[in-house]
């Protein structure tokens, strides 16, 4: 695209000298071949002088004016008149009407391009016959001129579709350079947002229920069995603190290292159970099958949330736990007896903001059912 650009400057560059090579050129061949008087040269001279400083003056010179069509209007008039008065006093410089189809393609849109390029191949014709023909090469006169105006037009509305299409090319890499970078700063902020929704929620799974199990165990501790609840909170803290080193680094959580989800999903209910003294059970449904790391620790976090919100507020007597492999989903239920609660009531907890936002993460779906007195009913299901 760098080399293209490259020779798109060029040919404009080119294009630029070209009315001002024309016009040197025919004016050397004048010079050489011409037959006019001493005076009728000076006038001529002083023709061309005019268009060299009238090409220079509002078009090389300001070239800010090139977007200001009533300018370049009285620039492209000058020019025809300017070739009239040459070609009509020697036909060497009928040449220079390729100055006018270059100024008329990039300065000039629609009808008026067509109609100055016209007129512009008529005077090149009147300037070969050295004026209008007479009888006998009228015939000659017209076709030429038929064939002047064709390629003229042709040729001038070629090189504008070229430009037109160049332009826009530009500006749609422009565009697109500027939408690149607009998704490349949305991608870092989606990105750190990102990452702020999995810090938060793995500090919530991992420092935020550990330390509500440490207060739970220590509120509860008696006389009887303090030493259990106290090492039953010591446990609890070594095993978060593990978990809080994994979070931070990203790494997936230690149940899951060496056990299947469903092994890892028993293991995590077996430790709840012995700890909240609630019994759980554990039902596995469908083939299990191999599914992404990301999944699993979705479907595991949502567990350990599920739980531990039981935990703390449902007063539950029976937990079950349901793991399906379906066709094309994996689904994760979590129920309990509890107290339930009214889902139309406002809440400022991040329990389930945090597991709705990991489900949604990997295109899945949480639903919760809950009615007072009636117990609570999670089930996550995420694609496979």
């Amino acid at each position: 695209m760098a080399a293209l650009d490259r020779w798109e400057r060029r040919l404009v560059a080119i294009a630029r000298v070209i009315p001002y090579f024309v016009l040197t050129v025919t004016t050397v061949l004048y010079t050489i071949f011409t037959t006019q008087s001493v005076p009728e040269r000076w006038f001529t001279y002083g023709v061309v002088a005019f268009g060299f400083v009238w090409m220079a003056w509002w078009f090389t010179l300001h070239p800010a004016w090139h977007r200001r069509p009533e300018l370049m209007a009285v620039f492209i008039g000058g020019m025809v008149v300017f070739y009239a008065v040459l070609g009509m006093r020697e036909h060497w410089f009928g040449a220079v009407s390729y100055a006018v189809y270059i100024y008329a393609s990039e300065l000039l849109r629609g009808r008026w391009m067509f109609v100055v390029v016209a007129l512009t191949a008529g005077l090149a014709t009147l300037s070969l016959f050295g004026g209008y023909p007479p009888p006998g090469e009228e015939a000659a006169f017209w076709l030429l001129l038929l064939v002047f105006v064709v390629l003229a037009c042709t040729f001038t509305y070629v090189g504008h579709v070229t430009t037109e299409q160049s332009r826009q090319r530009k500006e749609l890499l422009d565009e697109n350079e500027g939408l690149h970078a607009q998704l490349l700063v949305q991608a870092h902020e989606a990105g750190v947002q990102d990452e702020r929704h999995r810090m938060a929620g793995e500090i919530h799974d991992t420092l935020a229920q550990g330390l509500a199990g440490i207060i739970t165990q220590l509120s509860a501790a008696t006389a009887a069995d303090w030493e259990r609840r106290v090492a039953v909170a010591a446990e609890l803290a070594r095993a978060n603190l593990a978990e809080a080193r994994r979070s931070v680094h990203a790494l997936r959580p230690p149940a899951l290292d060496s056990a299947a989800l469903h092994e890892a999903l028993d293991d995590v209910a077996s430790g709840w159970s012995k700890h909240n003294g609630v019994p759980i059970s554990v039902t596995l449904t469908g083939a299990v099958r191999e599914t992404h790391p990301e999944v699993e620790v979705a479907l595991l976090r949502t567990a350990q949330e599920a739980l531990a919100n039981v935990a703390k507020h449902a007063s539950a007597s029976r937990v079950g736990l349901t793991l399906s492999y379906m066709e094309d989903v994996v689904t994760l239920d979590v129920r309990d007896d509890g107290v339930g609660f009214d889902l139309t009531a406002p809440s400022d907890g991040f329990g389930l903001p945090a597991m709705r936002h990991r489900v949604h993460r990997l295109s899945g779906a949480l639903f919760v059912e809950s009615e007072p007195g009636a117990g609570t009913a999670i089930s996550a299901r995420v694609p496979a």
